[in-house]
């Protein structure tokens, strides 16, 4: 499959007139200003930029809401509300992340705390236990309902190129895919069908891509629910060494071989998703410090771009200093009025990310 395709600009001087040439690697031009046919393809394959990331590339930013039925088709800023992807097996693989903490809430719950005899050890084991599943399930839905920074499609117009005011032989990539204009460090993904800007993976669990505007919603995801796994593991390792000890009809309010299978199945699922967030959330923290995506890091590509490390990247990701609002997942959430697709004048609600 081919990569981008590299577009030379000429700009005539008398005329102010720039004429547009989109380039094939078996055409012979100026070698001074052109890449070997190697060189070229190579920077194809890695997606080499020469469009700055943080250059906003359709007037009105995509951040203000996206459109209705996912990113496979143009829409105006006047018809846009939730993003959302309609792949079926990102859709089968969030509503499965639902269902597990819900039934970990469940077990937790009514299995383990409620029927407890220490009154504060119920409600404070409670009280943590369902703020950070609530905090999971909100950073959840922020990661996979926020727009992760999409290339708007069909942006490659000859009017938009001009007005992009670029220097004579310099060369932008577009992608053929989406006629998209390729931003630095942008990678189009087949599932969302859109150039995403510093995409670092596609994860089907909260069906979207992981970008430059959603990355700091997936980091808090997999902190809060490595958070709840330890503490459900915790808390049926308690509740094991107190029945031992009593007869099981006393810890519970269903019957010993339901407690044991209901807890037996929290304990997996708690190991399965403490190891798989607690390395997810060190690989991204260990990103976001380096300044470096996992694509980037993969196809060992070089930095060309100003890297922001350590304590700089975090605050490119999370924004501003170090506050308790880094680890809140409702930062800039706001209800307001949505106008229909079809009658502009019916209005209704939608979350703006």
């Amino acid at each position: 499959m081919r990569g981008c395709v590299p577009i030379e600009f000429h700009f005539n001087r008398t005329s102010n007139v720039s004429k547009i040439a989109c380039q094939r690697k078996n055409i012979r031009t100026n070698k001074g200003r052109m890449q070997s046919s190697n060189h070229r393809l190579r920077d194809m394959e890695q997606h080499h930029p020469l469009l700055s990331a943080t250059a906003d590339v359709e007037t009105g930013s995509l951040a203000a809401g996206v459109m209705v039925g996912g990113p496979h088709s143009g829409h105006t800023s006047a018809n846009r509300t939730l993003w959302f992807i309609q792949d079926s097996c990102g859709m089968v693989c969030a509503t499965m992340t639902w269902f597990l903490v819900l039934y970990a809430d469940f077990v937790v719950n009514f299995v383990m705390l409620l029927p407890a005899k220490s009154f504060w050890y119920s409600v404070l084991n409670g009280a943590t236990f369902n703020s950070l599943a609530v905090l999971a399930l909100a950073s959840h839905l922020r990661t996979m309902l926020t727009d992760p920074g999409a290339v708007p499609k069909g942006n490659a117009t000859k009017e938009y190129m001009e007005s992009l005011q670029l220097k004579p032989g310099e060369v932008i990539y577009k992608c053929p895919k989406c006629c998209s204009i390729k931003p630095e460090r942008a990678h189009h993904c087949s599932i969302c069908k859109r150039c995403i800007k510093k995409m670092d993976h596609h994860c089907p669990w909260v069906n979207n891509c992981v970008g430059e505007k959603n990355q700091r919603f997936f980091v808090l995801f997999t902190m809060y629910i490595a958070l709840i796994s330890a503490h459900a593991l915790g808390l049926s390792g308690m509740h094991f060494f107190t029945c031992i000890k009593v007869q099981w009809n006393e810890c519970s309010t269903f019957s010993p071989g339901v407690s044991v299978l209901l807890l037996i199945f929290l304990c997996l699922e708690a190991i399965l998703f403490l190891t798989f967030t607690a390395v997810m959330f060190g690989t991204q923290i260990h990103s976001i410090c380096n300044d470096e995506t996992e694509i980037e890091r993969l196809k060992n590509e070089k930095p060309t771009w100003e890297r922001h490390v350590r304590w700089d990247g975090m605050k490119a990701v999370f924004g501003g200093p170090p506050s308790l609002l880094w680890c809140n997942p409702f930062t800039g959430l706001r209800l307001r009025r949505l106008l229909v697709l079809s009658h502009a004048r019916r209005g209704g609600s939608e979350f703006s990310v």
